[in-house]
């Protein structure tokens, strides 16, 4: 069976943009993405450096992968996948608001500072990236999911399985439905709900805890829930 064929009927004929595509959140996952047979879109704020990432990633798996500036590839994703530094965060979402209006968005953007202890979460006035992605997004639907996945794993061709389980957030329970069904096109990932976006700050804090843990152990730690 092909990567394609083995697509679930949610994400039929569906293109995925990844905004902050050439960063290496989402150059990772715009691998993963590509590499089960989805059409991705990369979007960067540099159009040409969207195109070289698109055309290094086409060559490395295959499939259909394009690059656009981040307003385009906004246009193009049925699915649009948030991966942009969280200082750019809110400008951006209000610049593409019109473009993602009607559309899921998918924020996988952790709000974190770092100092000479490490990483550290920042408090968001809206309580979350997520939380804020939506406040901004009034005729999207935002997903939070992705935070705690490790882009090394993701970018690395050599790890056939990433062994870790996706958390995903959201009010709506189709949306939240489709992002598990994305998630578990990775291969090793599963899609896990954990609650409404209300609830998205500690998911994207606890990347700050695993930070942490991958400098004390020198590893890309990921999460796993139990009994589900």
């Amino acid at each position: 069976m092909s990567a394609v064929e083995a697509l679930p009927e949610s994400l039929a004929g569906r293109t995925v943009a990844v905004l902050g595509g050439t960063g290496p959140q989402g150059r990772g996952l715009a691998r993963r993405f590509a590499a089960a047979g989805l059409s991705v879109v990369i979007g960067s704020r540099s159009e040409e450096r969207a195109a070289e990432a698109a055309a290094t990633l086409a060559e490395a798996v295959g499939g259909q992968v394009t690059g656009a500036d981040n307003a385009a590839a906004a246009a193009a994703g049925d699915i649009v996948v948030v991966a942009v530094p969280w200082e750019g965060h809110g400008e951006l979402l209000t610049e593409l608001a019109s473009a993602l209006a009607g559309k899921v968005v998918v924020d996988c953007v952790n709000p974190l500072g770092f100092d000479k202890q490490g990483a550290f979460a920042l408090a968001v006035e809206e309580g979350s990236a997520a939380q804020q992605a939506q406040a901004i997004l009034t005729d999207s639907t935002v997903v939070g999911a992705f935070h705690n996945v490790s882009a090394v794993l993701l970018e690395d061709p050599e790890v056939a399985s990433v062994d870790t389980d996706v958390l995903v957030l959201g009010d709506v329970r189709e949306a939240t439905d489709l992002v598990q069904d994305l998630a578990g096109t990775i291969p090793g990932v599963r899609g896990v709900f954990a609650g409404r976006l209300r609830n998205a700050h500690q998911v994207e804090a606890l990347t700050a805890n695993l930070i942490s843990m991958n400098r004390r152990y020198k590893a890309h730690a990921g999460v796993r829930v139990t009994d589900v």
